[in-house]
């Protein structure tokens, strides 16, 4: 069985450059180990809420979200052969408010303020030590790389859901996707697009290249491999600028019956050094109808996607 999370975490750091970290409690599947402050999305919820909400409940402290740091993702192997695929963004944070104390009866044990070099005799989840360029030491026996430490409750994998499809009578089905999209340029400055075909939402709208990542797959690799499928273009990722979420309660799905869909997208810059004509790789019956290069200037003409049309207006 391969399940599917997205969670979130937050960077802060004191006057003297120290990060924040949590330790686990007795009853957390990270008890005993240190990670960044955060936790699992809800659904319908943006990554950034999910840092703030975390923030509060494990360290008793208000903060604002300064802007996003990464996103990356792993998977835990179970004894019984389940996986657990976790796609992980991390923001910077300032603290506004509050009283630093551990979250009361809940999963958080202690807090404390770490440099690089009391961070190196401290058991740090290893996702939080790679995000940091920390070097912790061993993790306690019975702890997991990642969390949870056991095996969710089943979850349907089509596509890549992580929430569980609601199983009352007349109940709209819940789905959760993980995506990766490019703002993709040429030396030349024209911007790559490409257009929703069909049958799908969006249709006939000119969207970012991307789409939703496949299990254990990292964010970068997934665009890359989606940029090839939908255009045909070998680009190089530059940085990170953004994350979108998108909600939509009702939307049809390819069974035909409404599902509400949560959307969490992770937008990079994309430099493709040699472009070539954009045409569409992917199988027929995919969501790309065709891509297209574009000017700068004849972006104000198209019908573009809401993701595209916010993502574009920063080059104009």
């Amino acid at each position: 069985m391969q399940q599917r999370r997205t969670a979130a975490y937050g960077v802060l750091r004191d006057d003297g450059g120290r990060v924040l970290l949590v330790r686990g409690g007795d009853g957390s599947p990270d008890r005993g180990a240190w990670r960044l402050p955060g936790g699992d999305l809800r659904h319908a919820e943006h990554p950034a809420a999910t840092v703030v909400r975390g923030f509060a409940a494990e360290t008793g402290l208000a903060v604002t979200v300064a802007g996003v740091r990464a996103a990356v993702a792993d998977v835990a192997t179970y004894a019984a052969g389940s996986g657990l695929h976790t796609d992980r963004l991390v923001f910077d944070v300032t603290a506004t408010d509050g009283v630093l104390q551990p979250e009361q009866g809940g999963g958080s044990a202690r807090l404390g303020w770490f440099t690089p070099e009391s961070a190196a005799a401290a058991p740090v989840l290893p996702f939080t030590a790679e995000l940091l360029g920390l070097s912790g030491a061993p993790l306690p026996s019975g702890s997991s790389r990642v969390l949870p430490s056991a095996p969710m409750a089943p979850v349907p994998m089509t596509s890549a859901a992580t929430v569980p499809a609601a199983t009352a009578p007349g109940a709209t089905a819940l789905r959760h996707r993980f995506g990766a999209y490019g703002l993709v340029t040429d030396p030349a400055g024209r911007v790559l697009l490409t257009l929703i075909a069909e049958g799908y939402p969006g249709a006939g709208s000119w969207h970012l290249p991307g789409g939703g990542t496949d299990y254990g797959e990292a964010p970068e690799t997934g665009l890359l491999r989606e940029l090839v499928e939908e255009s045909g273009q070998v680009g190089r990722v530059v940085r990170l600028i953004g994350v979108d979420s998108f909600h939509h309660p009702s939307r049809v799905g390819p069974e035909g019956r409404p599902l509400d869909w949560h959307t969490v997208r992770a937008i990079y810059t994309v430099v493709v050094e040699e472009p070539t004509e954009a045409r569409v790789l992917e199988l027929a019956g995919g969501s790309t109808a065709r891509a297209s290069w574009f000017g700068v200037d004849e972006l104000s003409g198209l019908r573009l996607s809401d993701i595209a049309a916010r993502t574009v207006a920063e080059l104009r």
